[in-house]
């Protein structure tokens, strides 16, 4: 608007819309009948006022930006228009829109207070239902809407970790100590524990909860025992430990104990990886036969809708738990492992920040 010649005047006149990127697909797919976006996209924009579920006012005219450029919001599940014929073969409507993590929490059916899923790929996004009423964290962690529908809306925490399968790739291109990333699963069982070492993949900073943009790579805790296996567990069990701190975070926020962890995403197909996930949060883990939960949650959310699926009941029933995964080391054991994450952490911490 600002940098852009004749931009800001278009968009006064009502002639230059803005959206994300289901407000500009539900528009190419409507021929241009249809302006919107759902609450859960509308709410990372941050000009959307979760508590109102309004454009907030305040924003917009700090920012001056005009309110007639924005998609009108509307919840997750509903009818928001059809389809142009041409592109189906007939009128098919859209009725489930929703973001992608938020999806994905929804296709994991996670519909209550408390349920949490987690996504492992480059990095992690891990999500938990806290209900309909909004949690403000104070642990770094996002507030967010994670859906609406049937007149109520379901509001979610999310941490976000930047490293996680993308630290198998590291072991694989730069180490050259896997062949695959399947390979890794093997080689960490090669050995019985790490023999002390700990690997920090902060490679690009540390994300929640830590939220440290200094922060850099760190291998800790190394012997002259110490071979590529050690290594390649550590690197394995550091994702474990990210995802305790966010789950950690997410727990002392809402209130509400762990009871299961839902997993989706490639490396969630590594069964020491989730095996090790379930000793250090010392929960259930539980993967989905079906790992697309983002389309199955967008699915999920349009069926609904158009009355495919009765209620949310129904789905949570049709539910396929390919296996589940159960907490098998003692409570000591669990705590000297991730005391000695805590002080690998503190050690990546600041190191690209220059001494002042």
């Amino acid at each position: 608007l600002d940098n852009v010649s004749g931009a800001r005047e278009k968009a006064e006149r009502g002639e230059l819309c803005f959206g994300t990127v289901d407000t500009w697909l539900m528009w190419k797919l409507s021929g241009g009948r249809i302006f919107a976006t759902d609450y859960s996209n509308a709410s990372r924009t941050m000009l959307f006022n979760i508590n109102t579920l309004k454009w907030d006012e305040d924003i917009l005219k700090e920012l001056d930006i005009p309110a007639c450029m924005l998609p009108e919001v509307k919840p997750s599940s509903g009818i928001f228009g059809h389809a142009d014929a041409k592109f189906l073969g007939g009128e098919i409507p859209i009725a489930g829109v929703a973001g992608d993590q938020q999806s994905a929490l929804f296709g994991q059916t996670c519909f209550e207070a408390g349920e949490a899923k987690n996504t492992y790929g480059t990095g992690c996004f891990l999500l938990m239902n806290t209900g309909e009423k909004p949690v403000f964290s104070n642990n770094g962690l996002v507030t967010t809407v994670a859906w609406g529908r049937d007149g109520k809306v379901n509001y979610a925490l999310e941490g976000s970790i930047f490293v996680a399968g993308a630290a198998i790739q590291w072991l694989r291109d730069e180490m050259k100590l896997i062949e695959s990333a399947a390979d890794s699963e093997y080689m960490a069982q090669k050995v019985r524990d790490t023999n002390g070492c700990y690997v920090v993949p902060a490679f690009t900073g540390l994300g929640a909860p830590h939220w440290d943009q200094y922060a850099r790579g760190t291998i800790v805790g190394l012997s002259r025992g110490c071979n590529k296996y050690h290594i390649i567990r550590a690197t394995l069990d550091s994702i474990c430990y990210q995802v305790n701190d966010v789950l950690a975070a997410m727990q002392a926020d809402s209130g509400i104990p762990l009871n299961t962890l839902r997993v989706d995403g490639g490396a969630s197909a590594n069964n020491y990886l989730m095996q090790t996930q379930a000793d250090i949060i010392n929960a259930p883990v539980a993967r989905p036969r079906c790992v697309e939960t983002t389309a199955m949650g967008a699915a999920f959310l349009a069926g609904l809708a158009v009355k495919y699926w009765a209620d949310t009941g129904e789905i949570k029933h049709s539910r396929e738990t390919e296996r589940e995964f159960y907490p098998s080391i003692s409570e000591a054991e669990r705590g000297a492992r991730t005391a000695g994450w805590n002080r690998a952490v503190k050690c990546a911490y600041g190191w690209a920040k220059e001494d002042e």
